[in-house]
Parts: structure tokens; C-alpha cells; sequence
């Protein structure tokens, strides 16, 4: 049964300069993340990995970067969210994208 969510997919973007950290919360449709991939706006398409529970890390240096966000649920199903962080986001932000 697919989950109904009120707003957008949240991204709680934690760590340091090259440690990007982020918990991603209020995900709708299947409500289980299979994959994410992050992107700054002077780079490409970077797969995540799961840190743990929904904390998804990078390690590429994206300060001063506006960044897109794109998830893909467990059935299949992927939003992506352009620019959701602009590129004064700060340690400890959370932004809200898109829903499924």
C-alpha cells in the first residue's frame, strides 16, 4: 500500500567539507529507499551509499554548490529534485523537494 505523505521529501544535510551526510525523511509512495544520487552545480550525477538507517553519504567536496537530489523508492519508482539546497546551504539545513 502506497504511503501518502503531506510535503516534500525532506534532506538533512549533516558533516563536513569532503563527509556529506544526509538523512532523508517524509518519503512517500513505497516509503523505502533503494538508491540516491547527488549532484552539485558544477558536478555530475554521484551515487550515494547507505550509511545507516536513511543516511545517505558522499564524499566529494560540494560547499558552495546549489545541490539536486534524485531518490529512488524500493519499487522502482524515482523523483529527482533539482536545486532543492541553494549554494549558501549551511551544515545542519533541511530542505524539502519533491514527493513521490
Amino acid at each position: 500500500v502506497p504511503c501518502a505523505r503531506k510535503g516534500g521529501i525532506r534532506f538533512t544535510i549533516n558533516g563536513h567539507s569532503y563527509f556529506n551526510l544526509v538523512l532523508i525523511t517524509n518519503v512517500g509512495g513505497a516509503g523505502d529507499i533503494h538508491a540516491v544520487s547527488i549532484k552539485g552545480s558544477r558536478t555530475g550525477w554521484q551515487a550515494m551509499s547507505r550509511n545507516w538507517g536513511q543516511n545517505w553519504q558522499s564524499n566529494s567536496y560540494l560547499n558552495g554548490q546549489s545541490l539536486s537530489f534524485c531518490v529512488t523508492a524500493s519499487d522502482g519508482r524515482a523523483i529527482t529534485t533539482y536545486n532543492v539546497a541553494p549554494a549558501n546551504w549551511q551544515f545542519g539545513q533541511t530542505f524539502e523537494g519533491t514527493q513521490f
